[in-house]
């Protein structure tokens, strides 16, 4: 990466230079000014990744707005206390920086550049002088060909990188070429003993050991999580009830000054149609794009929340809302756009050996929020909440589903479907699989549940093909919800303590 001195100056124009090294203070002393105490679970996975993970780069991936430039910028400060010369910290935020388009190869070119006009040396010197580089790329999905790009730097020069992304669609398409160089990690809105952290309720410290998926597969680990979930009740109760108000993302929780009108509007602006107006424009280029199409794609994810609409129910409303001969296909394309966002998550049939997968996805959004915020309806879901309002106690069972479904759709390497009626099979909310065993799980978000609630799980246990031992059974209130020795219950509020 060795380039001459003089060629340096030329290399970026004046305007970009002075912006990579406004983004980067610590070059002149400072440091990013207002960070949150609190950290997010993915600060110390992230961090010991960027010092000393198995591979090269760490992927942070997660929808807008969760926190992921407020997490590197935590980083990079823990990285100067614990003294790591400034120099040796380079972050690109590719999301605001429209002067990358005249560089052929931004990546490679900006690295030049620093390792030219920072270090002083070439990156590969620098490693060998005991000065390696942390090279942190903000957004990096924005660029069409950053995967190629990234290959080449960690394959011939000895540097660490973090790359953060708001579209899953562009980061998996990196992943092939990056094959052995890269860790993933997903970090979507505040965890429940997050949001019990930021709010001052008290701390929860995490449950899943951070080591793999197996104990999953043990019914004893659900009891004991339920248990986990009894010993933190009081703290679990008010954090739960703050996300039924406001949901989780960080600007709704640390805003509490603020009425949800306000919060409202700032997650349709920042969120929702940042989404849909800046990262529909970012698409592959040549395609069409119909942002008013996608907004009523979405429009009927929030209204069918938790649910499985049909494809002929998606085509009736849209025409009839756009008075317009929409097709399928361009439905399906922006359901999967905005599963690309993070925004929502598809939750597709469970695939059987000599059994076609049918039945529409599964709609789970990321918040339930987000929802509020777009449809201007807000849904309670606390037990206290509900018993006040019992009409609403349907609808809060879909969210419900929803929640669960995105949480633990968002658990890397988790394989999470759903298991639609199929004959005399009636249906499962969600199916885990770990390795050859399936763990069902069933959502009933209502204050009474009877024997016939449950009758999809005991189905699903008791064809011996599926391999499913036990199941669980996910519920509104701390009450058991079947008697069923095989099932274990737990409160919707005590299954988001999972993390």
């Amino acid at each position: 990466m060795g380039i001459k001195q003089q060629d340096l100056f030329a290399l970026l124009s004046s305007g970009l230079e002075a912006t990579l090294r406004d983004d980067n203070p610590w070059w002149r002393g400072e440091r990013v000014f207002g960070l949150p105490k609190m950290r997010r679970w993915a600060f110390g996975p992230v961090l010991k990744g960027l010092k000393i993970g198995v591979t090269p780069i760490t992927v942070l991936r997660g929808p807008r707005q969760i926190g992921k430039t407020t997490l590197l910028n935590q980083i990079i400060d823990s990285l100067l206390d614990e003294g790591v010369a400034p120099k040796r910290i380079f972050r690109v935020q590719f999301d605001e920086l429209p002067q990358l388009r005249a560089l052929s190869e931004p990546i490679l070119e900006l690295c030049r550049w620093y390792a030219g006009k920072i270090l002083g040396k070439t990156l590969n010197q620098a490693a060998h002088d005991g000065e390696q580089a942390f090279v942190i790329l903000d957004e990096v999905q924005n660029l069409s060909d950053w995967a190629p790009q990234l290959k080449h730097l960690v394959d011939t020069q000895p540097v660490r990188v973090v790359v953060t992304g708001s579209s899953a669609l562009r980061i998996e398409a990196g992943r092939d070429s990056l094959a052995g160089r890269i860790t993933t990690m997903e970090m979507g809105p505040l965890l429940l003993r997050e949001i019990a952290d930021l709010r001052g309720f008290g701390a929860i410290p995490p449950f899943l050991p951070a080591n793999g998926l197996a104990p999953l597969r043990e019914k004893s680990f659900w009891q004991d999580l339920r248990s986990f979930g009894e010993r933190h009740a009081c703290i679990r109760h008010q954090a739960f009830e703050a996300f039924s108000e406001r949901g989780a993302y960080p600007v709704a929780q640390v805003r509490i000054d603020q009425p949800w009108e306000t919060i409202s509007d700032l997650l349709n602006e920042t969120v929702i149609r940042r989404a849909i107006q800046h990262d529909l424009r970012m698409g592959p280029r040549g395609r069409k794009r119909d942002e008013h199409l996608l907004e009523e794609v979405f429009r009927l994810a929030c209204r069918y929340i938790g649910q499985s609409p049909k494809q002929a129910l998606y085509l009736a409303e849209i025409r009839q809302s756009m008075n317009a001969n929409i097709g399928w296909q361009s439905v399906l394309a922006y359901l999967k756009f905005l599963d690309g966002t993070l925004l929502l998550r598809l939750i597709e049939p469970l695939e059987l050996r000599l059994k076609k997968k049918r039945g529409p996805s599964k709609l789970c959004l990321c918040d339930h929020a987000l929802r509020a915020a777009w449809l201007q309806e807000v849904i309670p879901l606390t037990e206290s909440q509900l018993a006040s309002h019992p009409n609403l106690a349907s609808l809060a069972g879909h969210i419900a589903e929803s929640t669960a479904g995105y949480f633990l759709r968002s658990i890397i390497n988790l394989d999470v479907a759903h298991f639609p009626e199929r004959g005399a099979e009636p249906e499962v909310d969600f199916v885990l699989t770990i390795g050859e065993q399936r763990v069902p799980v069933e959502v009933k978000y209502r204050r009474k549940i009877d024997y016939q609630d449950a009758v999809g799980l005991r189905s699903f246990m008791e064809k011996t093909h599926y391999n499913a031992p036990f199941g669980l059974l996910v519920t509104l209130t701390e009450a058991p919800g079947s008697e069923d020795p095989r099932i274990v219950s737990l409160p919707l509020s005590t299954l988001l303590l999972l993390r």
